[in-house]
């Protein structure tokens, strides 16, 4: 298959404009969608779309119990599920939810996301990656500026851009207890990266990424022509992005802690072929071959 989007292959970065939709609706669908057409437009124009108090109080609090439960149940077990800071044994983050919690695997088949998903990827769709993002207060620490896509193509082989990202916020998201922070419309431009990752790059990672990141005057240019963005809302809203938009966030040194629940949807046209770095796939906990359930 042809490498639409090389990167971490050349010393040189080079900027790719996309070459895929943001939008799959085919023709004739672009008005069938629970959004509303002016969220449409944001998301094509941005990249992402906030959707304030879209799960009730009583679902955000079942879902807070069940993080914290799976957190108890993971505290003292070592499984490359469980995903620690890279200077403490706090979870920094555990992966493959959907399959380990029969409650998870139900939230990830709401009819009111895959309401959503299915439009803006234009077909059935799977969970490509799942996970619950614990951000502490006074110790959560930073992700790194990235574009999911670069990693998904480079190093489990997602061929197109034609996944989206759902993040559900399980604690109010504040401008400064380390939200995300995205560059808006910086999902038109693929910036290519540097540097070979070494195997099993992901063990390091997935804790504090130093291949698959953008250099400064990439993110430099994307900052100046975009600006940045910082989408806050109260827990119970759902944050959509798309796989190619630039993203990340600080640490969080305040006493207010940070959780979300983040699904990844693929489409069922752009499942997975060999890494593109032609390095062996990360594992299925990080990015689904074996286990593809259609959703939608």
């Amino acid at each position: 298959m042809k490498d639409l989007y090389p990167s971490r292959k050349s010393q040189e970065v080079s900027i790719i404009p996309r070459k895929d939709p943001v939008i799959h609706a085919e023709k004739g669908q672009e008005n069938h969608s629970s959004l509303s057409k002016e969220q449409l437009e944001s998301y094509q124009q941005n990249g992402f779309l906030m959707l304030e108090n879209f799960f009730s109080e009583a679902e955000v609090k079942q879902m807070s119990n069940e993080i914290y439960s799976l957190a108890d149940d993971y505290k003292n077990t070592e499984t490359p599920e469980v995903v620690r800071e890279p200077t403490s044994d706090e979870i920094r983050s555990i992966f493959a939810v959907h399959e380990n919690s029969s409650y998870f695997d139900k939230v990830a088949a709401d009819k009111r996301i895959l309401d959503i998903v299915n439009h803006l990827l234009g077909s059935e769709v799977y969970v490509n990656q799942s996970r619950i993002n614990y951000k502490p207060g006074f110790t959560g620490k930073e992700f790194y500026w990235h574009s999911d896509f670069e990693t998904w193509h480079v190093e489990d082989g997602m061929p197109r851009m034609r996944a989206v990202s759902v993040s559900i916020a399980l604690s109010d998201n504040h401008t400064y207890n380390g939200p995300l922070m995205l560059i808006p419309g910086s999902h038109q431009h693929f910036i290519s990266c540097v540097g070979e990752a070494p195997e099993n790059h992901y063990k390091q990672s997935l804790k504090m990424q130093e291949f698959g990141v953008p250099d400064h005057d990439s993110m430099r240019w994307l900052a100046n022509k975009y600006g940045i963005s910082v989408p806050t809302g109260p827990a119970g809203s759902v944050l959509l992005f798309e796989c190619n938009t630039m993203h990340g966030s600080n640490s969080n040194i305040t006493p207010f802690g940070r959780n979300n629940l983040f699904m990844v949807y693929n489409s069922v046209k752009n499942r997975l072929v060999e890494p593109f770095s032609g390095a062996d796939p990360r594992p299925e906990f990080i990015a689904a071959r074996k286990k593809l359930p259609v959703l939608g």
